[in-house]
């Protein structure tokens, strides 16, 4: 049975002062937004009450992440304690770290010990724990499995193949009857998930990481004004114009129901386009992103992690949740029902886990080293260039600028940012 959602909207109109509901539980979380992701989220919450005795309500929030972003901001800093545990991305810990407890020194210095050592680090702020990881993430590419073995094509290895094969198989496909589809989708709204599929193409072709590990700029080149331009013949073409306002659901929805040839997406989207009710079931495929023809794959990390807010009125109960849903139990549960990736490296060598998920093994390296996003860096300023660089994306997708004029100007922008210290 799932649990009572909360609107986080709510509370957060009403941050600092407290709800009926909050103070009627003993926590408060917030841990997915929709579909499977929350649903897994309810299954663990409820078998830790079961356990414990304890209760605990979850808090709907945004599927943006721009947005949950944005709403866990303001409720943070009001110092309200109607959020006690939140799901933060992976590019977050630097920007809440100083609102978020350290779950080292409450859960002990063997915290989040078998996780990856990258996401770990990553979560450690000024010797701070302020997160422990719950499930990794990298961007792959699906396919049509049946349809290309219809119309005898390997699985494209470069950007340049997979748009000459959406196309024809497109067009085909069209001819045949089936005037819905398309050749490729992805999420290309003007949000964070823009960010992630952008900066695969850019560093797929050797165009960099927009800013690098000094924290340099490093956006204004040639490879990376192709990258955008070769993304913007897309659109109208293998990819529908409504692409444009596509998160990561609106691309599932399209390719789960069979009218898309090839998707990017995370690795959630598997267990989903493998259930009785889809229409792709036992037709798709999953490999590694295409890449340029003078880069290499390249997969944007993404996933996220537990966290307690430091003005939780229960941070040992908490931390304690916590400690409980990013479990190798937990996360083995949720890996074999919705193909959530574990943050335990050892999950990744489990025979059940890999009858469940095949591509956890043979794509393991893709997992392990993705490229992150220039989060660290850029410190507290990451969301301002987030937001600078998905929208100068979106304008070339919609066709308002060229590559080159897009990356420039954005140079101009970053560098007016960095001026006043990242």
């Amino acid at each position: 049975m799932l649990k009572k959602l909360i609107p986080a909207i709510a509370l957060a109109s009403a941050a600092g002062v407290g709800t009926t509901h909050a103070q009627a539980a003993d926590l408060t979380i917030s841990c997915g937004a929709v579909g499977a992701e929350l649903a897994l989220c309810q299954q663990g919450v409820e078998a830790w009450e079961e356990k414990t005795g304890h209760s605990v309500d979850v808090v709907s929030t945004p599927n943006s992440s721009t947005e949950r972003l944005s709403l866990y901001q303001q409720i943070l800093s009001s110092q309200s304690s109607d959020i006690d545990v939140m799901q933060i991305d992976v590019v977050w810990p630097g920007l809440l770290a100083n609102h978020l407890l350290d779950l080292g020194k409450t859960l002990g210095e063997d915290a989040a010990q078998g996780h990856f050592e990258a996401i770990v680090t990553n979560n450690t702020i000024d010797d701070r724990l302020v997160a422990i990881p719950w499930f990794t993430d990298a961007g792959v590419l699906y396919y049509r499995q049946d349809l290309l073995e219809k119309y005898g094509h390997d699985v494209p290895e470069t950007w340049e193949e997979m748009t000459a094969i959406a196309s024809e198989i497109q067009a085909a496909e069209r001819e045949a009857g089936n005037d819905k589809m398309w050749g490729y989708v992805f999420q290309g709204r003007a949000y964070e998930g823009l960010t992630c599929n952008a900066l695969e193409w850019v560093a797929s072709h050797g165009g960099g990481t927009l800013v690098d590990t000094d924290g340099e700029i490093t956006i204004d080149n040639a490879e990376a004004a192709a990258a955008l331009d070769l993304a913007a013949t897309w659109i109208g073409d293998i990819s529908p114009e409504g692409v444009l306002n596509y998160t990561e659901e609106e691309a599932r929805g399209i390719f789960q129901s069979g009218n898309a040839v090839f998707m990017r997406n995370w690795p959630y989207a598997w267990s989903l386009a493998q259930s009785e009710d889809s229409d792709v079931r036992d037709k798709v495929g999953v490999v590694k992103l295409p890449h340029g023809a003078e880069g290499d794959s390249a997969a944007t990390l993404g996933g996220w992690n537990l966290a307690v807010s430091k003005y939780t009125q229960h941070p040992e109960l908490a931390a304690e949740l916590v400690a409980y849903l990013t479990s190798e139990a937990e996360q083995k549960r949720r890996a074999i029902e919705a193909s959530y990736n574990p943050t335990i490296a050892a999950l990744y060598q489990d025979e059940e886990v890999l009858a469940a998920v095949p591509f956890f093994g043979t794509l393991y390296d893709t997992f392990t080293k993705a490229v992150a996003r220039p989060s660290a860096p850029t410190g507290d300023n990451y969301g301002r260039v987030s937001n600078n660089f998905f929208n100068a994306v979106h304008n070339v997708l919609s066709g308002n600028q060229s590559g080159a004029e897009a990356v420039a100007q954005l140079d101009s922008e970053l560098s007016r940012i960095k001026r006043r210290r990242w």
